[in-house]
Protein backbone atom coordinates (compact mmCIF):
# COMPACT_ATOMS: atom_id res chain seq x y z
CA UNK A 1 0.00 0.00 0.00
CA UNK A 2 1.62 3.41 -1.11
CA UNK A 3 1.38 7.13 0.85
CA UNK A 4 -1.82 7.73 -0.61
CA UNK A 5 -3.86 4.94 0.03
CA UNK A 6 -2.07 5.10 3.99
CA UNK A 7 -3.00 8.46 4.40
CA UNK A 8 -7.34 8.32 4.19
CA UNK A 9 -6.83 5.38 6.66
CA UNK A 10 -5.32 7.27 9.23
CA UNK A 11 -7.40 10.05 9.13
CA UNK A 12 -10.45 7.75 9.50
CA UNK A 13 -8.33 6.27 12.67
CA UNK A 14 -7.93 9.52 14.04
CA UNK A 15 -11.42 10.57 13.16
CA UNK A 16 -12.80 7.54 14.90
CA UNK A 17 -10.72 8.13 17.87
CA UNK A 18 -11.59 11.88 18.46
CA UNK A 19 -15.26 9.98 18.08
CA UNK A 20 -14.56 7.54 21.33
CA UNK A 21 -12.84 10.73 23.24
CA UNK A 22 -15.72 12.53 22.72
CA UNK A 23 -18.83 9.75 23.39
CA UNK A 24 -16.88 8.77 26.15
CA UNK A 25 -15.27 11.87 28.02
CA UNK A 26 -17.69 12.89 31.18
CA UNK A 27 -18.77 16.38 31.14
CA UNK A 28 -20.94 16.26 33.86
CA UNK A 29 -18.75 18.06 36.39
CA UNK A 30 -18.17 21.14 34.28
CA UNK A 31 -19.34 24.51 35.77
CA UNK A 32 -22.12 26.29 33.47
CA UNK A 33 -23.12 29.26 34.03
CA UNK A 34 -26.41 30.68 35.61
CA UNK A 35 -29.70 28.70 34.28
CA UNK A 36 -28.20 25.80 33.38
CA UNK A 37 -30.20 22.62 35.02
CA UNK A 38 -28.76 19.11 34.47
CA UNK A 39 -25.87 18.54 32.19
CA UNK A 40 -28.44 16.31 29.71
CA UNK A 41 -30.94 18.71 29.54
CA UNK A 42 -28.20 21.66 28.64
CA UNK A 43 -26.34 19.64 26.32
CA UNK A 44 -29.50 19.10 24.13
CA UNK A 45 -30.68 22.90 23.95
CA UNK A 46 -27.23 23.85 23.57
CA UNK A 47 -26.68 25.59 20.08
CA UNK A 48 -22.74 26.55 20.97
CA UNK A 49 -23.84 29.69 19.61
CA UNK A 50 -21.98 31.82 21.73
CA UNK A 51 -24.18 34.66 22.82
CA UNK A 52 -24.01 34.01 26.35
CA UNK A 53 -20.54 34.35 26.17
CA UNK A 54 -20.76 37.63 24.56
CA UNK A 55 -22.94 39.16 26.74
CA UNK A 56 -21.02 38.61 29.57
CA UNK A 57 -19.68 41.77 31.09
CA UNK A 58 -17.09 40.19 33.37
CA UNK A 59 -15.73 38.03 30.46
CA UNK A 60 -16.15 35.29 32.93
CA UNK A 61 -17.66 32.89 30.58
CA UNK A 62 -15.70 30.63 27.79
CA UNK A 63 -16.18 28.37 25.01
CA UNK A 64 -14.87 24.89 26.00
CA UNK A 65 -12.37 23.35 23.88
CA UNK A 66 -11.78 20.08 22.18
CA UNK A 67 -10.23 18.25 25.82
CA UNK A 68 -13.88 18.77 26.75
CA UNK A 69 -15.46 16.01 24.18
CA UNK A 70 -18.53 16.64 23.26
CA UNK A 71 -18.92 19.96 24.71
CA UNK A 72 -16.75 21.60 22.90
CA UNK A 73 -17.62 24.98 22.24
CA UNK A 74 -20.56 25.39 24.83
CA UNK A 75 -19.77 27.55 28.01
CA UNK A 76 -18.27 27.05 31.13
CA UNK A 77 -16.15 28.98 33.56
CA UNK A 78 -12.84 28.38 35.47
CA UNK A 79 -13.58 29.75 38.97
CA UNK A 80 -9.95 30.43 40.17
CA UNK A 81 -9.41 32.20 36.76
CA UNK A 82 -12.10 34.38 36.97
CA UNK A 83 -16.13 33.69 39.16
CA UNK A 84 -19.50 34.33 38.09
CA UNK A 85 -20.18 38.20 39.18
CA UNK A 86 -24.07 36.86 39.75
CA UNK A 87 -25.58 40.30 37.87
CA UNK A 88 -28.51 41.68 38.49
CA UNK A 89 -29.91 41.23 35.15
CA UNK A 90 -28.71 38.10 34.13
CA UNK A 91 -27.86 38.97 30.91
CA UNK A 92 -26.20 35.27 29.95
CA UNK A 93 -29.67 33.84 30.57
CA UNK A 94 -31.49 36.59 28.61
CA UNK A 95 -29.78 36.23 25.71
CA UNK A 96 -30.29 32.68 25.37
CA UNK A 97 -32.18 31.64 22.47
CA UNK A 98 -33.01 28.04 23.18
CA UNK A 99 -33.80 28.00 27.14
CA UNK A 100 -30.56 26.24 27.29
CA UNK A 101 -29.57 29.01 30.31
CA UNK A 102 -33.71 29.78 31.75
CA UNK A 103 -35.34 30.40 35.07
CA UNK A 104 -33.42 32.83 36.67
CA UNK A 105 -35.03 36.17 38.34
CA UNK A 106 -33.26 36.89 41.35
CA UNK A 107 -29.75 35.41 42.85
CA UNK A 108 -31.54 32.86 45.26
CA UNK A 109 -32.58 31.24 42.00
CA UNK A 110 -29.17 30.10 40.78
CA UNK A 111 -27.82 26.78 41.01
CA UNK A 112 -24.34 26.47 40.02
CA UNK A 113 -23.20 24.19 42.36
CA UNK A 114 -21.51 23.90 45.78
CA UNK A 115 -18.75 25.53 47.70
CA UNK A 116 -16.80 22.85 49.67
CA UNK A 117 -13.98 24.06 51.81
CA UNK A 118 -10.75 22.15 52.66
CA UNK A 119 -10.67 22.41 55.75
CA UNK A 120 -6.69 21.31 55.90
CA UNK A 121 -5.59 24.06 53.69
CA UNK A 122 -8.23 26.21 55.10
CA UNK A 123 -5.99 29.98 56.67
CA UNK A 124 -9.02 30.47 59.22
CA UNK A 125 -9.43 26.42 60.16
CA UNK A 126 -5.54 26.54 60.60
CA UNK A 127 -5.81 29.75 63.11
CA UNK A 128 -4.74 32.78 60.72
CA UNK A 129 -7.62 35.68 60.86
CA UNK A 130 -8.64 35.14 57.25
CA UNK A 131 -12.24 36.09 56.07
CA UNK A 132 -11.98 36.85 52.12
CA UNK A 133 -14.42 33.84 51.39
CA UNK A 134 -16.86 35.88 53.42
CA UNK A 135 -16.14 38.96 52.52
CA UNK A 136 -16.71 38.44 48.74
CA UNK A 137 -19.51 36.39 48.42
CA UNK A 138 -23.02 37.98 47.21
CA UNK A 139 -24.78 35.84 49.61
CA UNK A 140 -22.72 36.07 52.93
CA UNK A 141 -24.73 35.85 55.76
CA UNK A 142 -27.05 32.99 54.36
CA UNK A 143 -24.95 31.28 51.73
CA UNK A 144 -21.62 31.27 54.81
CA UNK A 145 -21.54 32.83 57.56
CA UNK A 146 -18.56 32.54 60.38
CA UNK A 147 -18.65 30.39 62.89
CA UNK A 148 -16.28 31.79 65.89
CA UNK A 149 -14.93 28.67 68.28
CA UNK A 150 -11.97 27.68 69.78
CA UNK A 151 -9.29 26.18 68.19
CA UNK A 152 -9.40 22.35 68.49
CA UNK A 153 -7.37 21.49 71.49
CA UNK A 154 -6.49 25.23 72.50
CA UNK A 155 -8.52 26.91 74.88
CA UNK A 156 -7.30 30.25 74.22
CA UNK A 157 -7.37 31.08 70.67
CA UNK A 158 -10.27 31.27 68.48
CA UNK A 159 -10.78 30.56 65.22
CA UNK A 160 -13.56 32.37 62.54
CA UNK A 161 -14.80 29.02 60.93
CA UNK A 162 -16.11 29.60 57.42
CA UNK A 163 -19.66 27.90 57.62
CA UNK A 164 -21.47 26.78 53.67
CA UNK A 165 -25.23 26.78 53.95
CA UNK A 166 -26.04 24.11 51.86
CA UNK A 167 -29.76 25.29 50.66
CA UNK A 168 -28.15 28.91 50.02
CA UNK A 169 -24.82 28.11 48.28
CA UNK A 170 -25.16 29.12 44.47
CA UNK A 171 -21.87 28.46 43.30
CA UNK A 172 -21.33 31.15 41.77
CA UNK A 173 -17.24 30.46 42.85
CA UNK A 174 -16.30 34.34 44.13
CA UNK A 175 -14.79 32.29 46.88
CA UNK A 176 -12.43 29.69 45.02
CA UNK A 177 -11.71 33.15 42.65
CA UNK A 178 -10.34 34.90 45.60
CA UNK A 179 -9.33 32.20 48.10
CA UNK A 180 -5.57 33.43 49.23
CA UNK A 181 -4.27 29.57 49.05
CA UNK A 182 -3.21 27.92 46.04
CA UNK A 183 -1.78 28.04 42.38
CA UNK A 184 -2.91 30.80 39.70
CA UNK A 185 -2.55 31.07 36.29
CA UNK A 186 0.81 28.72 35.46
CA UNK A 187 2.24 28.30 38.70
CA UNK A 188 1.50 24.29 40.10
CA UNK A 189 1.69 25.49 43.58
CA UNK A 190 1.46 28.51 45.83
CA UNK A 191 4.91 30.17 48.14
CA UNK A 192 3.56 27.64 50.80
CA UNK A 193 3.35 24.63 48.88
CA UNK A 194 0.15 24.61 48.32
CA UNK A 195 -1.41 22.73 44.98
CA UNK A 196 -5.27 23.41 45.16
CA UNK A 197 -7.26 26.13 46.52
CA UNK A 198 -8.55 25.83 49.85
CA UNK A 199 -12.01 26.03 48.51
CA UNK A 200 -13.96 24.91 45.25
CA UNK A 201 -17.40 24.43 43.59
CA UNK A 202 -19.07 21.39 42.70
CA UNK A 203 -21.50 20.88 40.50
CA UNK A 204 -23.40 17.86 41.96
CA UNK A 205 -24.99 18.96 44.98
CA UNK A 206 -24.82 15.54 46.38
CA UNK A 207 -20.85 14.81 45.76
CA UNK A 208 -20.69 17.94 47.49
CA UNK A 209 -22.58 16.63 50.26
CA UNK A 210 -20.80 13.75 50.42
CA UNK A 211 -17.49 14.58 50.34
CA UNK A 212 -17.70 17.46 53.49
CA UNK A 213 -18.87 13.91 55.09
CA UNK A 214 -16.46 12.45 54.39
CA UNK A 215 -13.87 15.08 55.17
CA UNK A 216 -15.57 15.34 58.23
CA UNK A 217 -14.95 11.70 59.54
CA UNK A 218 -11.46 11.75 58.10
CA UNK A 219 -10.73 14.66 60.08
CA UNK A 220 -12.09 13.06 63.34
CA UNK A 221 -10.01 9.93 63.06
CA UNK A 222 -7.06 11.90 62.78
CA UNK A 223 -5.10 12.15 66.00
CA UNK A 224 -4.82 15.81 67.11
CA UNK A 225 -1.47 17.25 68.93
Amino acid sequence: MGLRGLIPILAGGAVLAQGVYYATKDTKQLLRPPGAKSEQEFMSKCIRCGRCIEACPYVSLFAANDLEGAAVGTPILNMREKACQLCEDFPCVNVCPTDALSGIIKREDVDMGLAVVDEDTCLAMLGDRCEVCYSVCPLKGTAIVLDPRLREGDSIHTIFAPIIHEEDCVGCGLCVERCPIGPRGSETEDSKGNTECAVKIIRDREKAKAETTIRAIERNKTPRP
